[in-house]
């Protein structure tokens, strides 16, 4: 009786991986198909038509090989929505930076860093500003960077008005660009840009 149900058992196995094989257009019997053909939600589009690509469509729903909205949200839609009257802070708590680009003396004058100055942000801040700063105002922060060379007028931190301005200027600087300096905000976190300031602030010193 236990080699007939050996037998049995190793010939349920056999017939399993036969099934499984797969040969020129016979895909093989594939385990959790989903997996393998997953609908792909597109945070910025949103197809609702359920017809949509039903000509192409291999969809084992039976919708069209085309319509994207995530059926399990609300109207269908594929990017949730925040809380009402919520406001998005980062890890730290920092709330999104909205003062406009173009008050820069209300920045100068009422923003103020959030981080303590510790030897870990000031060591964070110069090689945050090695990475995106040296190359136009240098090292030292005195505009000979190796682009800075080449486009003459990048101004020196420890000279003149530069000397002087608050650590809001610097951020908001930073932030929305100025003159010919570009816009960083969307590229350094926030934090990371206050810790630029640091450093920004030691080299006025020297």
């Amino acid at each position: 009786m236990l080699k007939i149900k050996y037998i049995f058992l190793v010939g349920l196995f056999s017939a399993a991986l036969i099934g499984c094989d797969a040969k020129g257009e016979d895909p093989g019997t594939e385990y959790a198909p989903q997996m393998y053909h997953s609908v792909a939600y597109e945070p910025l589009t949103q197809i609702t038509d359920q017809s949509a690509g039903s000509w192409l469509s291999s969809r084992e729903d039976g919708k069209g090989e085309f319509f994207n909205s995530n059926v399990n949200n609300p109207g269908g839609i594929n990017m949730r929505e925040p809380v009402a009257n919520t406001v998005r802070r980062d890890a730290k708590g920092m709330l999104p930076y909205r003062v406009h680009k173009d008050s820069i003396d209300y920045a100068a004058e009422f923003i103020k860093n959030p981080l303590e100055s510790t030897d870990e942000y000031l060591t964070e801040g110069k090689r945050l500003y090695q990475n995106f700063c040296s190359s136009c105002h240098g090292e030292k922060g005195d505009g000979q960077g190796k682009v800075g060379v080449v486009y003459k007028g990048v101004p020196k931190y420890n000279t003149g008005r530069i000397s002087k301005v608050s650590e809001g200027h610097i951020f908001h600087t930073i932030f929305h660009g100025k003159g010919r300096m570009g816009a960083h905000g969307s590229q350094i976190s926030q934090e990371d840009i206050w810790k630029i300031v640091f450093h920004v602030q030691e080299l006025q010193k020297q």
